[in-house]
């Protein structure tokens, strides 16, 4: 049977295309025009500073020391105001009978304001892994192991569900089982070997076949 592995941003709450909006408004503000497929190709799933240097390469300068607190402070307060679950999101999690948890390149706070935010934080207040703490960010997969880990199960018995492409990698390299969700459009440069899903409910067919 398996453990599953959530992603939080864009895999169980609809945050990615939301804080990378805010990104493009408040980069722009610097003097850089970048279109909302551009920095969700550049940024998604990418730990923070890896993307302010992607933005900074664009922009041909460097980004003020306040960029990133101000970003995380504007995006805070979009996700007050805006922030949902993934649809399916918490009938999923209501419904499963494993072991799961949530593992993130965000910072702790920010996963535990978005769960909190969008009903979910219940049911992951005690299983919830961040890069930040283990200091290694995806696609490296020291964050998946030391999830594993921390729940006592075999790595090769875990299922991760990410949405983005260093994820999907972190996962690959964990030797997990891997479920892409691609609920928009499915990113191309996916591997032929991992299952892709476009709704949340297609997971427990995959679950039912796994055990």
């Amino acid at each position: 049977m398996k453990s599953i592995i959530f992603d939080c941003d864009g895999t169980l709450v609809d945050s990615e295309r939301l804080s990378t909006e805010i990104l493009v408004t408040y980069v722009a503000e610097h003097g850089l025009k970048i279109s909302l497929a551009e920095a969700l190709t550049i940024c998604r799933g990418a730990k923070m500073d890896i993307c302010v240097k992607q933005l900074e390469r664009r922009l041909g300068a460097t980004l003020p020391p306040t960029f990133v607190p101000e970003y995380r402070s504007r995006m805070t307060a979009a996700f007050q105001r805006q922030l949902k679950p993934i649809d399916g999101a918490l009938e999923l999690v209501r419904s499963l009978s494993h072991k799961y948890c949530v593992a993130s390149n965000g910072p702790r706070e920010k996963t535990e304001l978005s769960l909190s935010l969008t009903g979910l934080l219940p049911f992951f207040h005690s299983a919830i892994f961040s890069s930040y703490e283990v200091g290694a960010w995806k696609p490296d997969p020291r964050l998946f192991l030391h999830a594993a880990e921390s729940m006592g199960v075999n790595p090769a018995t875990c299922m991760v569900v990410e949405d983005s492409l260093p994820g999907i990698e972190a996962g690959i390299a964990a030797g997990m089982e891997v479920i892409a969700f691609q609920p928009h459009d499915v990113d191309d440069r996916i591997p032929d070997n991992v299952t892709v899903i476009r709704h949340l409910s297609e997971l427990n067919a995959h679950l039912s076949a796994s055990v």
